[in-house]
């Protein structure tokens, strides 16, 4: 589905990060960035104000009342119950949660889960942990790994469940952070079905839509990536320095020939696991009616929130749906998520996902054994078979969302007020009542979640835009992901962030890894979330503790 030029591409060329005169942050949203050439970016709180009508005004003022009132309508509660201390928040996945604090804390399956249920859990769990193998192996559930591939198996980027990481130099391996790639559209079909979320992207023609860079023996790697560190210092208002640090990728040792300078490249460590069944939950309605609210939020504030749906081509079903999993939002439920990943990283075809990850140029590939084995029914032979594909998404609609801590002490409720102060809202959609449906997600029917999301698309600005592989920003117009460009990215939840460190020590923040720290990740952010930064930036040694606190507690 691309265009490749017959241009020298520059893959060794080490790509620059640019300049940042100024560092742009969002409510705080974890991002993502670009890969071959990065920035920057941030968000913030009020400073403290003398009463509670100068409160009031601070907040009205940073999100609409349209935006305040379609918030309390998705809560069920008034914002004042937001604002302060919720008993009911503590368990921020609703019943479905643990109280577990420990490296086990996002691997747990969800607390109402019966025990006539538990045995699909761990069934999914053995198949998410445990490696593929190269085919043909005696192990032929289990068989048919690559002949392209990143990992070996599910469980190597989510690390017990949790966040990815980047590389640390430029020698280590890049296990839990994966590169997507895009080209412009050339052609007015290409952008025709790029507008109706016909096509995901305009893939590379020789490179695909992401890079793979393992191979099985024969089979060469498309290319290896290395990133270099940069460090880059923030300075607050009353003087104390924050050292953030700006990343450079590479793409060294191509294997099928050089990159097109227009090529589109993205950095992305593993999202965490927790909670996606309750996700996947929320109405279409709801999420789309935000996009609504914080329209009108834009045009009040002067263009800053301006969130929008991503619309997806539904692999399982051929319709076009919400997008609403991913860092772009481009998968629309959980099963398609799961399939696509197999396919994408492991090189595993399945019935909703049934052609190898190989382009016509990549001979070696296609020609390599596959694992498949018939399915009947005149499905075509795959090698993730739909029994595996239910057990692995029972799997991960069910892990548990570790409860709050700390909720009611006084430096969390404090850091709580300066993020509703500052705004940080209008994105981090905090409350949901989910309703009871038709299908046999029993453990999130009905719940109360406190996830901190809109599930939109939100413009994260330049610095946190992705790049073209020659390290020139891409025009907006150019769609990367169904609708969303590079500027853009899905709001993540943040419930169980605070323990993200705790579950893996490694375990970064943003798209691309790049944040050591909650606080590093709010001064990243940018674009629609341009005051709140300003706001941060204000904030003294006692204001960053309680924000940050408050982080912590999620």
């Amino acid at each position: 589905m691309n265009a490749m030029n017959n241009k020298k591409s520059m893959l060794s060329a080490s790509l620059g990060t640019p300049s940042m005169p100024h560092l742009h942050i969002a409510p705080f949203k974890l991002a993502l960035s670009l890969l071959c050439v990065l920035s920057v970016s941030a968000c913030q709180p009020t400073d403290s104000v003398s009463d509670d009508e100068s409160k009031a005004d601070s907040r009205s003022q940073a999100v609409s009342a349209e935006r305040t009132q379609m918030i309390e309508a998705l809560a069920g509660v008034s914002m004042q119950q937001l604002v302060t201390f919720d008993p009911q928040e503590i368990k921020q996945g609703g019943d479905t949660g643990i109280t577990i604090t420990s490296s086990e804390s996002y691997s747990k399956p969800s607390s109402n889960l019966p025990a006539s249920r538990k045995g699909s859990f761990f069934i999914g769990n053995a198949f998410f942990k445990q490696p593929w193998v190269v085919a043909s192996a005696s192990t032929d559930s289990r068989d048919g790994l690559g002949a392209l591939f990143n990992v070996a198996a599910c469980q190597s980027c989510h690390v017990k469940d949790g966040r990815g990481h980047a590389p640390m130099t430029s020698d280590s391996d890049a296990d839990s952070l994966l590169i997507r790639l895009a080209m412009p559209a050339t052609t007015d079909e290409q952008r025709q079905h790029l507008q109706d979320s016909l096509i995901e992207k305009v893939a590379h023609p020789i490179y695909g839509g992401q890079l793979q860079d393992r191979g099985i023996q024969g089979v060469p790697a498309e290319a290896r990536i290395a990133v270099q560190w940069a460090d880059k210092v923030v300075t607050f208002a009353d003087g104390h320095i924050e050292t953030l640090r700006a990343p450079t990728f590479n793409l060294t040792k191509p294997g099928y020939g050089p990159f097109d300078d227009e090529l589109m490249v993205s950095p992305r460590i593993a999202l965490s696991m927790i909670g996606l069944g309750l996700l996947e939950q929320i109405p279409d309605a709801d999420i789309k009616k935000q996009a609504v609210s914080n329209n009108k939020n834009a045009d009040k504030n002067g263009g800053l929130v301006r969130g929008k749906f991503n619309l997806a081509m539904d692999p399982q079903t051929g319709k076009v749906g919400l997008g609403r999993f991913g860092w772009k939002a481009g998968q629309t439920k959980l099963v398609t998520q799961n399939q696509s990943a197999f396919n994408e990283d492991m090189g595993l075809t399945s019935n909703i996902r049934p052609h190898e990850s190989c382009t016509p140029a990549q001979t070696a590939c296609l020609k390599a054994t596959t694992g498949a084995d018939e399915q009947g029914n005149g499905k075509p032979p795959v090698e993730v078979s739909d029994e595996v594909a239910k057990f692995v998404e029972f799997y991960t609609r069910n892990l548990s969302v570790p409860h709050r801590r700390d909720a009611d002490s006084v430096e969390v409720l404090a850091g709580k007020k300066r993020f509703y102060d500052m705004g940080c809202q209008s994105c981090h959609t905090p409350r949901y009542q989910l309703p009871t449906t038709d299908d046999d997600h029993l453990e999130q029917h009905g719940q109360v979640i406190y996830p901190y999301t809109d599930l939109l698309l939100h413009d994260m600005g330049d610095d946190l835009a992705d790049r073209t592989i020659a390290g020139k920003l891409p025009s907006k117009a150019a769609q990367v992901e169904f609708l969303a460009n590079s500027y853009e990215w899905r709001t993540p939840a943040l419930w169980g962030i605070g323990l993200a460190q705790t579950v893996d020590p490694q375990a970064t923040f943003l798209h691309d890894g790049r944040a050591r720290t909650l606080m590093e990740a709010v001064l990243w952010h940018g674009g629609e979330a341009g005051r709140q930064k300003q706001q941060v930036l204000q904030l003294d040694k006692q204001g960053r503790a309680e924000l940050n606190a408050f982080l912590k507690s999620l």
